[in-house]
This record gives structure tokens, sequence and C-alpha cells, in this order.
């Protein structure tokens, strides 16, 4: 257990969504979602204070394995904790890109025949993911015109998560998830106006949710 373990418990326990997180640590929620999977060389002294402040915790309960939240959680305290190794690593695999999906309106998918290479250390832990390039800005507060995201077909969505959403006319859109007792709402998270919730109700048009975004990275140029 360690820093991705201790935050999920602190949501959980606090009953904080990522992006309230977020607004506390004063960092942006895509920070959030890059802690929660493992990638936590970026976490501040000072960013961990005002969580420390706000939820009246100590710094290890965010940074220890033997003596963070998941390890009180989980009655670990005082316990023996098998440990595993772990070593730190650099290197980068390469996923294939399979298509670009819309930060703003629903726009047709096109098939991409390039790869991108993302850590590997965050990649073996979503074995059936897949990559898809950003278009457009109703997510630019998460994610810009041209990033690559890494969507995991795995994982459960919770409200306020990033997921990517398909319609029946096979078009797709990257929109926060908010689950109702009888609408899903598909909302922007955007620096700029203009940009409407997309609303499901039971009777519309079937949506499938193609993923939960986990990890973005900037993109580059491809030949």
């Amino acid at each position: 257990m360690g820093i991705p373990e201790n935050i999920d418990t602190l949501l959980v326990k606090f009953d904080l969504k990522p992006e309230g997180l977020a607004k506390i640590a004063g960092v942006t929620t895509a920070t959030i979602s890059r802690w929660r999977t493992g990638n936590t060389e970026n976490i501040r002294r000072a960013n961990l204070d005002k969580i420390c402040k706000a939820l009246e915790l100590t710094p290890d309960d965010i940074l220890s394995s033997t003596a963070g939240l998941a390890a009180k959680e989980h009655g670990y305290i005082g316990a023996s904790i098998p440990t595993i190794p772990f070593r730190a690593s650099s290197a980068m695999v390469p996923v294939r890109v399979l298509g670009r999906t819309h930060a703003g309106e629903r726009m047709d998918e096109d098939e991409s025949d390039y790869e991108v290479e993302f850590p590997q250390s965050i990649v073996s832990r979503h074995p059936n993911c897949f990559a898809l390039t950003v278009e457009g800005d109703c997510m630019n507060r998460r994610y810009h015109n041209g990033d690559h995201i890494l969507v995991d077909p795995d994982m459960e969505p919770r409200n306020g998560s990033a997921v990517v959403a398909e319609f029946s006319d096979g078009r797709s859109v990257v929109r926060s998830y908010l689950r109702g007792s009888s609408t899903l709402v598909l909302a922007p998270d955007s620096y700029l106006e203009g940009y409407e919730d997309i609303i499901i109700a039971m009777d519309d048009e079937p949506v499938r949710l193609l993923g939960v975004v986990f990890w973005n990275q900037a993109g580059k140029e491809t030949d």
C-alpha cells in the first residue's frame, strides 16, 4: 500500500470527489488522477500541507505505506505487511492510438495508424487500456487539444471521472461522468463558456461507455 491507495482511501473516508481534493490541495484534477495511478513525483510539500490542514491529517496518512490511511482502514497497523519490491523505472512502452475523441461536440471517430510511448509502470497496471487523441477544448481544465489519453475499459467510472462515451451513430466524446438516479450527465470541464451538459435520460438513445481516462500526456507531432 502506498500513496495511490492512501489517496483513494482519503476520497472515500471524507466523501470527496477528485476535483474537491484538487481544490483543497491547490492542484488540477488531472494531477490528482496522476497521484492515484502512481505518478507521485510531483507531490509538493505545500500541496501536502494544505491537505493535512484542511482534513486534520498527518503527512504519514498520505505518504506512508505502513502507517497511512489505507493501512489504518484495512487494519494493517502493527501487523506484518508483505513487502513488494519496487524499482523506479523510466521505461516507455508503445500503445497504438485507436483514433480521436472530441472534447466538445460529438465527432466521428477516425482510424489512426501510429503508436505513442507511455510509461511502462502505468500501462502495466491497465493491461486492456488503449490510447486516443483529444480534439477540442471543452475539457481543457484537464486535457488540451492534441493530448494523448489512456483509457481503461475495465475501470468503473465514479462521479467526476473523465470517460469516453460513444453514441449510437458511432461518434464519441470525452466528458466528466455524473450519474444521477434516472439520468447520466456528460459534463464539460472547460475554462471556456458555451459548452453545455449532455444529458441522457433512460428513454434517450443508448450510450456506450468505452472506458475511464486514467492518464494523459501532451501530444507530439507524428509523421
